[in-house]
């Protein structure tokens, strides 16, 4: 099913100078692009790998970069706001076989010393959702993280907390990965997070994925709205 439809430019990867920034190759110019990811994505940024862009308006970068040639043809997403845009159409649309009658009610939601992503409202049923960018893949997983993350610690201690209050809380991943079909933790990047996993899903934490991808016309598609999880 098509969620977005992107004005994409092809090019060519040549090196990610900053955590924000990389350079690419577009028509033969060296070009800015901003990145909004900040995991290492290691195994994408190398130097001669096909990437796409779309343009951007303003700022010191001329483009986003959004996601890196994958398997057959389609693009791994990497751009977290993109990933963000799909999950919120397939929503609306009602895509989602496990979040069915729902709205998202509040984006940006503070909650103690953190903002979750998302307030869901499921028929009245109010849902906490923190989403996260699995786009780290092995064989047929998507994992997350590929690097230590505080952030993604103090996150999952959150929804924890709003379970001990008896709350309805859940972390969705985005596996923007073509062809894959469950989901793990990648205990290497991060042993704290896989553990934080086993006990938010130990306390009622409902722990979801789905995955998309990025077709060569510019087109983003889900492909499975509900990926095995291995915890």
């Amino acid at each position: 099913m098509i969620l977005l439809k992107l004005p994409i430019v092809e090019g060519e990867f040549i090196e990610r100078i900053n955590r924000f920034v990389g350079l690419v190759r577009i028509d033969g110019e060296v070009k800015r692009a901003l990145i909004t990811n900040t995991g290492r994505l290691e195994e994408f940024m190398v130097k001669g790998r096909k990437c796409f862009c779309i343009p951007k308006q303003g700022g010191k970068t001329d483009f986003v970069l959004i996601a890196f040639e994958d398997k057959n043809s389609k693009g791994a997403i990497i751009d977290t706001r993109i990933q963000a845009r799909a999950f919120e159409k397939a929503v609306e649309l009602g895509l989602i076989s496990w979040l069915k009658d729902c709205h998202i009610k509040k984006r940006e939601v503070k909650i103690g010393a953190s903002r979750l992503d998302y307030l869901l409202d499921c028929s009245g049923e109010e849902i906490w959702v923190e989403m996260k960018s699995a786009v780290l893949r092995e064989g047929e997983y998507a994992m997350y993280p590929d690097c230590p993350s505080l952030r993604g610690q103090k996150h999952i201690r959150e929804l924890i907390k709003l379970r001990e209050r008896s709350k309805r809380a859940m972390i969705i991943f985005i596996g923007a990965l073509p062809d894959v079909k469950r989901f793990k933790p990648y205990v290497k990047g991060d042993p704290e997070i896989a553990r934080l996993l086993k006990e938010a899903k130990d306390r009622g934490v409902e722990i979801k994925a789905l995955s998309i991808a990025l077709l060569p016309s510019g087109e983003i598609i889900l492909e499975r709205d509900n990926l095995e999880i291995e915890i």
